[in-house]
Formats: C-alpha cells, structure tokens, sequence
C-alpha cells in the first residue's frame, strides 16, 4: 500500500529532475521537442510528495511506445495512455514511487495545461502556499489512502487549473 507522504519543498528535486531529463535526453533522442518539470516538485516552497513529474514534449505521440524496452532498462514501467487519451506514461520506483513521466505530443492541449498550472503556481504564492497546506493536511488525514487525498484536493486543483489556463492565456 502507498504512504501519502508530503515534504516541505526540497532543492533536490531540481537536481533529481535534470538527472532524469539527461537519462530520457539519451533515450528519446530526436523524438522530444522539450521535457518539462511538471507538478509540485517544480514549484519553489510548494510542499509535495517527493515524486519528480517530468513531461516530455514529444512530435509524434505513437513513436515513444518503441522506446518501452529502453525505459524499462531504466527503472520504468510502461503504462500506456494510463487513463488520458494521447499520453503515454511511465512510473518509477513501485509502491515507492520516485519519478512519473506523462509525454504529449507537441500541440497538445495537455502541455499547456500542466505548464499554465505551473506557471501560476510560481507566480502566485498566496495560491500555492493555500495549495501546499490543503496538501499537509490531506496526508495528515489519510495517511494510507491515496485515493482519499487526490480526491480531497480535487476540487481546489480544477478551480487553480481553470484560473491558471485564463491567466496562462492572457
């Protein structure tokens, strides 16, 4: 069973995430047009768990499934679109988790999303520190019930994410 675990922001996680953007660099090649630091470990002071989002800007979405074998050489373990159409995701680390990868093609509406949100979070403190708490406490509450605390912070991440994309847009 997974832990909710959530940390105070930690500088590492820069590091750790251009450790893994090099190792993909390596395998994807040519296939990427970018790779992005995604969710609440790319956003200074924002406490989170410490799972290191990467998205990796892809041009065409239907080549990454060829490099399965190549991630799984690395630790990762294929999921394929994993519930969002035109993703292709990847996880590391087990029960333990260390490292999830979402890729999108390039143009996708998704990109824009994970970027808005990230984005407004580094440029609203106010917003990410009310974030970061409902986060503490959330993992507080259900310290063994992972679906309790994505649930319990789902309403907040929609209104942050509609705020963001007009904000985003502007």
């Amino acid at each position: 069973m997974r832990r909710v675990i959530v940390e105070p922001y930690n500088e590492d996680w820069v590091h750790k995430f251009n450790e893994e953007k090099n190792l993909l660099h390596h395998i994807f090649g040519e296939e990427l047009v970018a790779i992005h630091h995604i969710g609440s470990t790319s956003v200074p002071r924002l406490s989170a768990k410490p799972i290191i989002d990467l998205m990796p800007v892809a041009k065409n979405i239907r080549n990454i499934d060829n490099y399965n074998e190549d991630m799984k050489d690395i630790g990762y373990e294929p999921m394929g679109e994993f519930g969002i159409k035109n993703r292709r995701y990847f996880r590391k680390g087990g029960e333990d988790r260390s490292h999830h990868i979402h890729v999108f093609q390039e143009g996708s509406p998704d990109v824009e999303r994970h970027l808005a949100f990230r984005d407004y979070l580094r440029t609203h403190e106010d917003v990410a520190q009310q974030y970061g708490e409902l986060k503490q406490k959330l993992a507080k509450q259900y310290p063994h019930d992972m679906e309790a605390y994505i649930d319990g912070k789902e309403q907040l991440v929609k209104d942050i994410e509609q705020e963001a994309l007009s904000w985003y847009i502007k």
